[in-house]
């Protein structure tokens, strides 16, 4: 009887000592200058784009995380990044496109491994993460006879990041960190064509927490 009951005490207090967290993030979002290859009804193209992010226009750039703190230091998570490229025009036309656009969301979707340093700042507390999954950006391509405009599953992805949070009280918390990610992206175009590029993003993110 002692082991039974000493397991279900120990089940009866995981669920106590862990700790939910919901968190929202908007910030500001860039990507530097990658290879686009493939097909379209222009033919072959290999073309060095330059990717603009402009996290400010609609759709903005933003996140969610939720975030199972199993201790004070070691958490584990599913993240959503809504984040988003633009292709320069000039560089474009090059390649045969007249829009290259994943700006209704070059969504990374990862389950995340966290690690954060209590009292190490007084009453801010650093952390790092990272975090492994899929990009489903919303492919938007037009290349003057086919026009691609849907989500696709494009290929794996991921992030790493570092920053800061400070509690407002047992609840809300605020936070801001540096967050990268990458995702390696294989698209299908109307028309048969196909595209394929790895792209980087950089940002800065500010949010704000709920625990429960």
């Amino acid at each position: 009887m002692r082991a039974p009951l000493i397991a279900l005490s120990c089940l009866v207090a995981l669920p106590a000592s862990a700790e939910f967290e919901l968190s929202v993030y908007l910030g500001t979002q860039s990507a530097p200058h990658s290879r686009i290859e493939g097909e379209n009804a222009n033919g072959e193209f290999d073309q060095l784009i330059e990717w603009e992010g402009k996290p400010f226009e609609a759709p903005p750039y933003y996140g969610i995380r939720a975030m199972w703190w199993t201790s004070d230091t070691l958490g584990f998570g599913v993240e959503l990044n809504h984040t988003k490229v633009y292709g320069d025009e000039d560089d474009l036309r090059d390649a045969g496109f007249e829009t290259l656009e994943l700006t209704d969301g070059l969504n990374i979707i990862t389950a995340n491994v966290f690690r954060r340093f209590p009292d190490a700042w007084g009453p801010f507390t650093p952390y790092i993460g990272g975090g492994l999954g899929v990009a489903v950006p919303h492919v938007d391509a037009e290349d003057g006879e086919n026009d691609t405009f849907e989500y696709q599953l494009t290929g794996p992805a991921a992030m790493v990041l570092a920053g800061v949070s400070y509690d407002i009280n047992e609840t809300w918390g605020v936070f801001g960190e540096y967050k990268a990610t990458y995702s390696s992206n294989e698209a299908d175009l109307d028309g048969g064509g196909t595209l394929e590029t790895d792209i980087v993003t950089n940002a800065l993110n500010f949010g704000i927490s709920y625990s429960f």
